[in-house]
């Protein structure tokens, strides 16, 4: 057990990675928050990841994600991938190469969206999808981009900061798309440092397949620029497909503990795409999800996310997920059934219509 700096409460529920309570982040992080960041330091540190995103006078600019990264001579972005070469210009991924991996996945399959999308459950059939119901014989192309602009603590894919593989052209992607491929899910990581090079893959994939069913679906913290995230909604509402986004934590110090970012890019994009749900209803073109860490992620921080989507469209779906310790947070036990039926309550108690619990099978015993 781990035992909280600021109420000196010790319980199996304190992440030594944090050593404060969820309740003392939420009540007082700016109080917390030297000692968060120091440790958060030393870990970017073990992967070659600066501490903070670079603003360097006279820098190159990477525009794609809330960093907005000034990189100097010498220094990478946030999230680790690009560099300022010599002539001050950027290096790194762009439409053209990018950093990931991918694999084909029978449908239906474990998405987050699989309750209420085209390959899952049927919806749009017959224009996006292939049957009425689950579409059996036909897979998701899921694509695992290497980087990402948020730091989470829990991550579950971790993974990435080890190695970024070996570049791949759009092209390459492209081909991976077969007669049976009807979906292509693009996470990681997150797309978002490496958005241009998903953009170019999707539209060569759809121009490759012609008026044979291809939906574009993303999973994503939703920290990237507007104007990116409106074209991944265009090219999920064109296909069927979907934008599936990670809302992490509703309070912004708790957000920062965790993930080492604000949250409020993520929730103005949110917000910004809700905005086209009535362009295409069905399927669900936005979807929202939340990881249920056990002391930090709560019913109060359920409630308070499913009351932002509710006023937005009650009809969002939502899934919460159980967390299972990696990372660092190892030493937290799985969300407990208790904690993910309370999560349920307070989402519906908030209004939303379509919520649901993910992933029941990794739920652990009451703590």
């Amino acid at each position: 057990m781990a035992r909280c700096l600021r109420c000196e409460k010790e319980s199996s529920v304190i992440a030594e990675a944090l050593r404060f309570c969820g309740d003392c982040l939420r009540d007082d992080f700016e109080s917390a928050r030297a000692k968060v960041e120091a440790g958060r330091e030393r870990l970017r540190a073990q992967f070659g990841l600066p501490a903070h995103p670079p603003r360097s006078a006279g820098g190159a600019t990477c525009s794609l994600c809330v960093h907005q990264c000034v990189i100097g001579s010498g220094e990478v972005s946030y999230c680790g991938l690009r560099r300022a070469g010599d002539d001050g210009q950027l290096e790194g991924p762009s439409a053209d190469i990018g950093y990931l991996d991918w694999y084909h996945d029978a449908l239906p399959t474990n998405c987050v969206a699989d309750w209420v999308c085209p390959g899952g459950a049927g919806a749009g059939y017959p224009r996006f999808a292939h049957a009425p119901g689950p579409e059996r014989g036909y897979k998701n192309l899921a694509v695992f981009y290497r980087a990402c602009g948020f730091d989470c603590l829990c991550c579950q894919n971790w993974h990435f900061r080890q190695a970024k593989g070996r570049p791949r052209s759009p092209q390459e992607l492209a081909e991976a798309v077969d007669a049976r491929t009807s979906c292509i899910c693009y996470f990681g990581g997150d797309p978002g440092p490496q958005i241009p090079h998903a953009l170019r893959a999707s539209r060569l994939a759809l121009e490759k397949v012609g008026e044979r069913i291809l939906r574009i679906c993303w999973e994503t913290n939703g920290s990237l620029a507007a104007s990116l995230a409106d074209e991944m909604m265009e090219r999920s509402l064109a296909s069927g497909g979907c934008v599936k986004f990670d809302l992490k934590a509703w309070d912004e110090g708790l957000h920062i503990a965790l993930t080492g970012v604000s949250n409020r890019r993520t929730l103005k994009n949110f917000e910004r795409l809700a905005r086209r749900i009535a362009e295409r209803p069905d399927p669900p073109p936005l979807v929202a999800s939340t990881l249920l860490v056990p002391g930090y992620v709560d019913e109060r921080e359920v409630a308070a996310i499913a009351r932002f989507v509710a006023g937005l469209n009650p009809g969002i779906p939502y899934a919460l997920l159980g967390f299972h310790p990696d990372f660092c947070m190892c030493d937290l036990p799985p969300t407990s059934r208790r904690h993910a039926e309370a999560g349920l309550r307070a989402a519906q108690d908030a209004g939303l219509t379509r919520a649901r619990i993910g992933n029941v099978h990794v739920l652990g015993a009451d703590y």
